[in-house]
């Protein structure tokens, strides 16, 4: 069995990651690696590849920038060589971003099956380009991975059911490789700021992440993220996306946010002992609402839309406006964790998406 794996943007590699390590204990299953470029900054790309043990992409097809039409038509055009090329079994992609898309609008219209790993989700928003992603990918999909059985549900809504398979959240997967090679983290870091030099995360802090366009387009939301982090009692650390950096250290410079120690993006084992050892954890990020939920960390999240609804209990993860006093409010709330709530599986989201496709090409259906 041969398939070609597409991925581009930072969550993806995690993902991806956790996928190769079972390819590579799997005999008689080859896995192709097809990075788009959409993420192309070396600590936002690169550094996966090295720590997450992911074998270098056969294929790096340098497509970043431009509008989403220009990105996902580039995207759409490369890809399709490589697969008229690679000829495999089937094409898989993770998530919901436009690599992700444009992969599987190639391998459908020259009638390669394609594998959704992370399928179901929805933010039931068309202005989010994400869910268009999400929608679209799903409906021209062979097999669809769901993280929970949420998921499953909205794909029958939908009227998808055949081929849907509840199998967990790979990111869980990750999380948990990522923490047992914790022990080294903390001394092998080198966090550092914009300008070089090295920074020494404090015993107490807050962590941060806000890139999404809705919070950073201006100053104004990002001001008032930034100002309910500097009141807090111990500091903030703010790993900055590199195209935010110039705004975000503005910001703070012409404003006295000094409660907030900006950074450069870090890798994954980095982020996880960051998420791991702060106080709480507020964010944008999808992936980090459910990391804070497996390290059992309060999150306050700043979206008008629920992403993963099954972290929203207990106080465990709240949505916030970019509103100082909304966000500072929501931090004050307590979190009760129960332990035996487990919606995202057991970690072995890999192994049983593995299972599926071995079956599958054993029943034959590959080559229908």
């Amino acid at each position: 069995m041969k398939i070609v794996t597409v991925i581009g943007a930072r969550p993806q590699f995690i993902k991806a990651a956790a996928f190769s390590r079972v390819v590579k204990q799997t005999d008689g299953v080859e896995e192709v690696l097809v990075h788009t470029g959409q993420h192309f900054d070396s600590n936002m790309s690169d550094i996966f590849f090295e720590e997450l043990d992911i074998p270098q992409p056969k294929y790096n097809l340098g497509i970043a920038g431009g509008s989403h039409a220009e990105m996902t038509g580039n995207m759409m055009i490369e890809l399709e060589k490589v697969f008229l090329s690679e000829k495999p079994d089937a094409v898989l992609v993770y998530g919901d971003t436009n690599s992700t898309m444009a992969a599987a609008l190639s391998a459908v219209k020259i009638h390669i099956p394609v594998i959704h790993v992370e399928a179901g989700i929805r933010m039931r928003t068309i202005d989010n380009p994400e869910e268009v992603n999400r929608i679209v990918t799903d409906h021209v999909s062979t097999l669809l991975f769901t993280p929970t059985i949420d998921e499953r549900r909205q794909l029958e809504k939908e009227n998808i059911a055949d081929n849907v398979y509840e199998v967990g959240n790979i990111m869980y997967d990750s999380y948990l490789y990522a923490v047992s090679k914790q022990e080294h983290t903390s001394e092998n870091s080198a966090f550092e700021s914009f300008d070089g030099t090295k920074v020494n995360i404090p015993d107490k802090y807050y962590l941060m992440t806000c890139h999404r366009q809705e919070n950073t387009f201006d100053d104004v939301p990002l001001k008032e993220i930034l100002s309910a982090m500097n009141y807090l009692e111990y500091p903030t650390v703010y790993p900055v996306h590199p195209r935010n950096k110039e705004r975000a250290a503005r910001l703070c410079k012409e404003n006295g946010f000094n409660n907030i120690i900006l950074i450069k993006p870090v890798g994954y084992l980095e982020s996880v002992y960051l998420i791991n050892n702060c106080e709480k954890i507020v964010t944008d990020s999808g992936g980090l609402q459910c990391e804070a939920f497996y390290a059992g960390k309060q999150c306050v999240t700043i979206l008008e839309h629920v992403v993963w609804q099954q972290t929203m209990v207990d106080n465990r993860n709240q949505l916030a406006h970019a509103d100082a006093k909304d966000i500072l409010l929501k931090l004050e709330a307590e979190q009760m964790v129960d332990d035996d709530y487990k919606p995202f599986g057991e970690g072995n989201a890999a192994e049983k998406i593995m299972n599926v496709l071995q079956k599958y090409e054993r029943d034959g259906k590959f080559n229908v």
